[in-house]
């Protein structure tokens, strides 16, 4: 693949960066917007249902008032006056509070006027009927009595009423779940566009890394007896490693912050589904097939399938975002030349590794008399703890792990160090292949990322060395590690 141009790399970076912040910006009003018209539509079926209800309770308490007129008729017990007059005063104030719930509906403004006079004229015929029953005299013709008109004629009314919220309802409820397949396309869409710009900015940052990587091998193979043309190398390098550095830090930085929006408003919508569904399983329970089942499939299964999509990718994308923060930091990091005793560095990182190696049934061997040498000691520890956990890692299942770190000094003022275990090995076509950035080789049985041996080989670099490996699969592999034995700043690529 050709290298990629300063000109295009500044151009495709600003592009993802504006890409970026755009399907934030509109997914976020867009969703918002959703989000508000389904709960205005959520908010309008409670209303319908605080309605019916109203209606249901008065309904109850206008048989209740006859019930007990008749049970006082027909018996004189006191008992059913002290019902009666109960229910009776809670009329009127049940009837008021139907009225402030349908003040925006005419319809049932208007059977409320009807319930109003029929309510008067049903209460008068009932008093007059109590009133003969006190004084002896009886009456038990119900059928030609007014107050079983009148509470026919209200229960007539209510039945009307009730169908009217019945057709609010459902056309209510058809309203809310278009908003909730609006909300779902539109997060479907979202996701897709972050995905994509991630996946494409990304895809340059390869790129140029691989460019970079490429530099570098060239770099290694000229290095012995060719000083001069290493330093020319090594500054068109330098140059070359700052400018990843910087674009691999903006381009980390910059989709940062449109990630955490999306991640938030995920957690929003997240949070969202479960009264949603709370709410759908309410109408269901009281008004039986009311609620049809792709509703009922959009707001349980085809929702919260859309948002864990999008929490997937934005979780992935977080976590190469945070990789490539991590080498563009260790890329900037000042170089402290100092002597380090490398056999009880060795030593160190095995004893800190030793629980894991019993673990799992593995020895790490440091052969004694390691060379020392003087380069920057956080840089070369982080490099053979990344080895020797890697050859942890990657055991051969049901062998016994063995893994050897020795040392020797070279001509030319070098030294090479090698990391040796009887693991599952690499493939030859992927010993290039596992040095590079996300990438891995062989079975996906380990956790990470594909960043430690990139990493491994950067530090390498910056302390003016190389790695190589020497591996074939179930034969373990050699990672072997040349460094000046004496580390010069003016010649390592910082």
């Amino acid at each position: 693949m050709p290298a990629l141009s300063q000109k295009l790399v500044n151009r495709l970076v600003i592009a993802a960066v504006i890409i970026g912040f755009l399907t934030v910006g509109v997914a976020g009003l867009l969703g918002a917007r959703a989000l508000q018209q389904n709960l205005n539509y959520t908010a309008w079926v409670t209303h319908t249902y605080q309605v019916q209800q109203a209606l249901s309770d008065y309904r109850i308490l206008n048989e209740r008032v006859e019930t007990a007129r008749r049970g006082f008729l027909l018996s004189r017990d006191p008992q059913f006056l002290v019902v009666y007059e109960r229910a009776k005063r809670e009329l009127y104030p049940a009837l008021d509070q139907i009225e402030e719930l349908t003040g925006d509906n005419a319809v049932q403004q208007s059977n409320i006027k009807g319930l109003r006079l029929l309510l008067g004229n049903q209460l008068e015929a009932l008093d007059n009927s109590v009133e003969a029953a006190k004084a002896g005299r009886a009456q038990d013709r119900f059928g030609v009595d007014e107050g079983v008109a009148s509470t026919r004629a209200i229960r007539a009314i209510t039945d009307r009423m009730s169908r009217e919220e019945r057709a609010k309802l459902l056309e209510r409820d058809a309203d809310r779940r278009a908003s909730v397949a609006d909300l779902t396309r539109i997060l479907s869409v979202a996701g897709v566009l972050l995905v994509v710009t991630g996946l494409g900015s990304l895809w340059v940052i390869l790129a140029f890394t691989r460019d970079l990587t490429a530099s570098r091998n060239q770099l290694a193979r000229l290095n012995a007896g060719l000083e001069d043309e290493v330093q020319a190398r090594t500054a068109d390098l330098q140059r070359a490693n700052d400018e990843i550095q910087r674009f691999a830090y903006i381009v980390s930085h910059d989709l940062r912050s449109p990630l955490v929006n999306v991640m938030g408003f995920t957690s929003e919508l997240e949070a969202s589904v479960k009264p949603l569904a709370s709410m759908v399983a309410k109408a269901e329970a009281e008004a039986p097939g009311l609620v049809t089942t792709d509703a009922r499939l959009a707001v349980e299964s085809d929702l919260p399938e859309a948002i864990g999509f999008i929490r997937n990718s934005t979780q992935k994308m977080d976590r190469l975002i945070n990789a490539i923060l991590q080498l563009s930091r260790q890329g900037r990091r000042v170089l402290v030349p100092e002597k380090v005793d490398v056999q009880k560095l060795m030593e160190g990182i095995a004893g800190s590794l030793k629980h894991r190696s019993d673990e799992v049934g593995a020895t790490i061997e440091v052969t004694p008399g390691l060379p020392t040498l003087i380069t920057d000691r956080l840089a070369f520890e982080q490099i053979f703890s990344n080895l020797v956990e890697n050859a942890l890692k990657y055991l051969k299942p049901g062998r016994p792990g063995q893994i050897q770190v020795r040392g020797q000094r070279l001509p030319g003022g070098r030294v090479q160090f090698e990391v040796i275990d009887n693991g599952r090995g690499v493939d030859a076509k992927d010993h290039e292949r596992i040095f590079e950035l996300f990438r891995r080789s062989g079975a996906q049985d380990q956790p990470g990322e594909g960043i430690g041996l990139a990493h491994v080989r950067a530090l390498a670099y910056r302390l003016g060395g190389t790695v190589t490996v020497e591996s074939a699969l179930d034969q373990g592999a050699t990672f072997r590690v040349s460094l000046p034995a004496k580390l010069s700043l003016e010649g390592a690529a910082e």
